[in-house]
């Protein structure tokens, strides 16, 4: 019998980590301030650079970045900050941490923002938007982009899942003011936990990289901007986020890896979606027109499966057959079901969102997975839902 193949280990870090990684053991050479051209520096020139964008700032995961982002917007205690109800509980706990309320809008059958919905709650009492590219798929960003312009919010990108993403050929996570990035373990680029935020605004800049930790004259290790960190020196919070020089020295080595690994995950990604669109009973959502994706999992919607019990007995018939799936919405306690957000009060009737997740799947699809593994992968899932569906058939009857 042919093993199930493993889709949770990451891929090696590069061979090319391990002479500079050698240096900080040898030195404790592990504080970034300690010399201008320590690797987060460095990481941060080259993330900047590959990005397109004037600044990048390395911090110590991609919840920080949400954080330091939504701080540096200096927006008021109190403010209404709009997101999709479909994400991880990681962002509505920055907009909390920020000192702001979130504001939860619907997410549709395609894992993606209602517009209708986003409009009607994006109204005088909003402050920013933070859009969630969740899982790697991109919403209507054009949309979103022309209504908040005309209303003047600042958009915020969570696009933790969407590295190498393009939108009209431009990189997701440069669109709005500021974007956000995550090298947590099971993203494209791993270092265990990491983020960077990346914005073309010298204010939101300053305002990040001194409340990321940079007290004292840290700053002026950071190229650029003196006018606005003099501004700034001692009027701001210090939260000590701070990227450490090993993080850095483990996706400094992965960015080259970056275009192959969006290659290959998004031919992964196609195949398995071609074949499970196959099935009368499981379907993936098509990328937008403008979308060129990135993805490492694929997420698919189980179709025709009425009751709960249904949706159960396909993840146990995935799982007899080797392959893990999470049914967002009947997963206990699932970070990503907005129902399970109790610290934010009184939760809203977000019933189509609701409906979403208690039908949708994901399933890990790591680049390095070869064809015999992505065969596994579709053939357990098609096999499982035709057996669910097929039994529930020969029992109405």
């Amino acid at each position: 019998m042919t093993p199930p193949p493993n889709v949770y280990d990451a891929e090696p870090i590069p061979e090319a980590a391990r002479a500079e990684i050698e240096r900080l053991l040898s030195t404790g050479d592990l504080f970034r301030y300690t010399s201008e051209n320590a690797p987060v520096s460095l990481l941060e020139a080259e993330f900047a650079e590959m990005m397109g964008t004037r600044y990048a700032l390395a911090v110590s995961s991609c919840s920080a970045a949400l954080f330091l982002s939504l701080r540096a917007l200096d927006l008021p205690a109190g403010a209404r900050v709009l997101i999709p109800a479909f994400t991880f509980a990681a962002v509505p706990s920055a907009v909390v941490h920020a000192g702001c309320v979130p504001v939860l809008a619907e997410v549709g059958a395609n894992f993606r923002l209602d517009l209708a919905d986003f409009e009607a709650r994006l109204d005088d009492t909003i402050a920013a938007v933070l859009i969630s590219h969740m899982r790697g798929h991109t919403s209507d960003m054009d949309a979103i982009l022309d209504l908040a312009r005309a209303r003047g919010v600042p958009v915020i990108e969570d696009a933790a899942h969407s590295l190498g993403t393009l939108w009209h050929g431009k990189k997701i996570g440069t669109l709005g003011r500021v974007g956000c990035f995550s090298f947590q373990s099971y993203k494209l680029v791993n270092s265990g936990e990491g983020g960077i935020l990346v914005t073309d605004d010298p204010e939101i800049a300053a305002r990040a990289i001194i409340m990321s930790g940079a007290y004292e004259h840290n700053w002026r290790k950071h190229p650029g901007m003196q006018n606005s960190f003099h501004h700034w020196q001692n009027k701001l919070p210090l939260y000590n986020m701070r990227m450490n020089n090993l993080s850095a020295v483990l996706v400094r080595a992965q960015l080259p890896e970056v275009a192959r690994r969006v290659r290959d995950g998004r031919a992964n990604h196609d195949y398995v979606a071609d074949l499970l669109n196959a099935s009368p009973w499981l379907s993936v959502p098509p990328a937008l027109a403008p979308e060129t994706r990135a993805p490492d999992s694929i997420q698919f919607n189980l179709v025709g499966f009425g009751h709960d019990d249904e949706a159960r007995a396909f993840q146990s018939a995935a799982k007899a057959r080797g392959v893990s799936v999470q049914v967002f919405g009947l997963s206990e306690d699932n970070a990503r079901a907005f129902w399970n957000w109790e610290f934010l009060g009184q939760m809203p009737d977000l019933p189509q969102t609701r409906a979403m997740l208690m039908r949708a799947c994901d399933v890990r699809l790591p680049a390095r997975l070869t064809r015999p593994d992505l065969d596994f992968i579709a053939n357990a899932l098609i096999g499982a839902a035709q057996a669910v569906k097929t039994e529930a058939r020969a029992y109405g009857t």
